[in-house]
């Protein structure tokens, strides 16, 4: 999984910049249209549905919390 998410990230902004637990947002490289892309990419490629309440900045501002987030809603 971790793997499949860095080759989307790479899409986007150079990942050999971060690691797994830097905030992508505050590098700059990533807006509000990516944040769309990357929810519709997360729903599509790990069978997960995004609700509007777990739309939340700390979901999706680090590799790990993208990560820790798509592994709990895969769970239930």
């Amino acid at each position: 999984m971790k793997e499949e998410l860095l080759k989307f990230l790479g899409r986007f902004y150079p990942i050999s910049e971060t690691d797994v637990d830097t905030n992508i947002y505050e590098l700059g490289y990533v807006n509000s249209l990516f944040g769309q892309q990357l929810i519709i990419y997360l729903e599509k490629k790990f069978d997960i549905e995004i609700e509007i309440e777990d739309i939340d900045i700390n979901n999706f501002s680090t590799i790990n919390n993208i990560l820790a987030f798509v592994q709990k809603k895969k769970n239930g």
